[in-house]
């Protein structure tokens, strides 16, 4: 980038901010229309689009308790960060309240671990934007719209935090009228009151017919659970991008009390149209060609459902790319801050970007999409499973912090507890459980299994290798125990 020389502070602690206050050297670039779109988009992944018809196919219309009971466990979750991040927006968010309630190895295992999910995530979205490009571009190879669309969205975030949001903004907008529109097309069809609709409308018929509303029993709904969950995640983001706001606190506070109507309309409203306009066993919503969404479309009569729908999923799967490129750099920004990762890490340009932050992500990303290529079932199959459960346990870390953090705010900062998780502590308890039964009964499903012991694999190296680095003699963290220091990047 060619910048002037810039000097920022790097505080030493978990980074905090008033209102119009920027953060540990980074700018407030985000606006208002951006943080809104970046929580209204972050619960709507390409895995909504097209990962929902398997799990629609084992559970049937009962899909939707699955989706009722993961959303529960989301909104629960984003409560308690919600609390936190208000009290304390921070770029490193739960990583950095967990350094502080929990202790160093907490802030480093599960940073570095959420870290490792979303540069592999940079991987599977770049490859699955390559191949609907390439279908309509095949004069151009695969691996180079893999390139390019890493190459363009790593350019963005280098430039500034605002185009970051920009990006983000107009991504998210395509996918929330989108999906408004299936719902408002779709709900009219399902009552066959839609102009032109081929599908004759059979109003809610279809949620108890073909076998019942659970027709593979009441334990589908488990099975259920366990193939949409990870298509929550990515809701957490907007309280890392709040530190780079004009008004942390307000937007934290907005796109927490906005979560349960947001995982509602989306997630809920849109599977309940599927469902109430396609029999649950309807051959389109298995075959992982079309999927749930493009069945439904082509039942209406919307012509080019399936180019209409690559376009939302292409949409889809950038945003996810954009947002995982951020998230990755800020979570290595805020380890570096804390002496948990490379000191370059924590150095800003002159616009307040990490640009070391971001390319060390980047370039890992790289790495794991040149696997993908080579490697796919064995190398890159591996980098899946052993993430494949990071989201659970980020969640877990969340929640254990919260019980922790609640404490320290009262007794430092009783008056910014402006966001209040509902029933504290029965619910935190309550929320603990429901994700640890999420784990332990994935280990009665065959991928699930191989996810979650991989995943426990690499977290409990990960928390070994902080417990042995905290004991080498000058370990002492560099920041967190001295002045802070001045942070120098061209």
């Amino acid at each position: 980038m060619s910048a002037q020389p810039a000097t920022h502070t790097a505080e030493a602690t978990a980074g905090s901010s008033g209102p119009g206050a920027p953060n540990d050297g980074l700018k407030a670039g985000l606006k208002n229309r951006h943080l809104s779109m970046i929580a209204i988009g972050g619960v709507i992944g390409a895995g909504l689009f097209v990962g929902s018809g398997a799990g629609i196919a084992k559970a049937g219309p009962g899909i939707l308790i699955s989706y009722a009971l993961v959303g529960l466990m989301v909104v629960l979750v984003m409560r308690m960060l919600g609390e936190m991040a208000a009290a304390n927006p921070s770029s490193g968010s739960f990583s950095a309240y967990a350094d502080r309630a929990l202790g160093r190895w907490a802030g480093f295992s599960i940073g570095w671990l959420y870290w490792f999910f979303w540069v592999v995530v940079l991987a599977v979205e770049a490859t699955a934007g390559a191949t609907i490009l390439e279908g309509w571009v095949p004069q151009v190879p695969q691996w180079a719209w893999a390139l390019i669309v890493m190459v363009v969205l790593t350019g963005a975030n280098l430039v500034s935090v605002s185009s970051y949001g920009e990006f983000e903004f107009w991504f998210a907008g395509i996918k929330v009228v989108a999906i408004a529109a299936f719902i408002v097309v779709g709900g009219l069809a399902v009552f066959g009151v839609l102009p032109g609709s081929d599908n004759e409308g059979a109003g809610f018929a279809h949620l108890t017919d073909h076998g019942g509303f659970l027709p593979n029993g009441p334990g589908a709904i488990l099975t259920g659970v366990l193939l949409v969950v990870f298509s929550f995640m990515g809701s957490e983001i907007v309280t890392l991008a709040a530190g780079e706001s004009a008004d942390p606190q307000r937007a934290v506070t907005k796109a927490t009390n906005s979560v349960i109507w947001r995982v509602a309309v989306f997630y809920l409203g849109s599977i309940f149209v599927v469902v109430t306009l396609l029999p649950w066993d309807n051959p389109g919503i298995a075959d992982k060609t079309k999927g749930s969404y493009v069945s439904a479309l082509d039942s209406i009569g919307i012509p080019h459902a399936g180019q209409v729908m690559n376009v939302i999923v292409l949409t889809a799967v950038l945003s996810c790319l954009n947002s995982g490129l951020y998230t990755a750099s800020r979570m290595a920004f805020s380890l570096g801050q804390r002496g948990d990762a490379p000191a370059a890490f924590a150095k800003t340009t002159s616009r307040g970007v990490p640009q070391a932050a971001i390319l060390g992500s980047v370039v890992f990303g790289f790495v794991a999409v040149w696997f993908n290529y080579q490697w796919p079932d064995t190398v890159f199959q591996f980098l899946l499973n052993s993430s494949g459960a990071v989201a659970l346990f980020v969640w877990l870390v969340i929640c254990f912090t919260q019980l922790r953090m609640r404490g320290i705010i009262l007794r430092e900062n009783p008056d910014k507890l402006i966001v209040r998780m509902w029933l504290f502590p029965y619910l935190t308890w309550a929320t603990i459980a429901m994700i640890s039964f999420v784990l332990v009964y994935m280990l009665t499903d065959k991928d699930g299994r191989e996810q979650v012991l991989l995943s426990a694999a690499v977290a409990v190296v990960v928390v070994a290798f902080s417990l042995i680095r905290d004991r080498l003699p000058g370990a002492r963290r560099e920041g967190a125990d001295s002045k802070p220091k001045e942070s120098v990047l061209p």
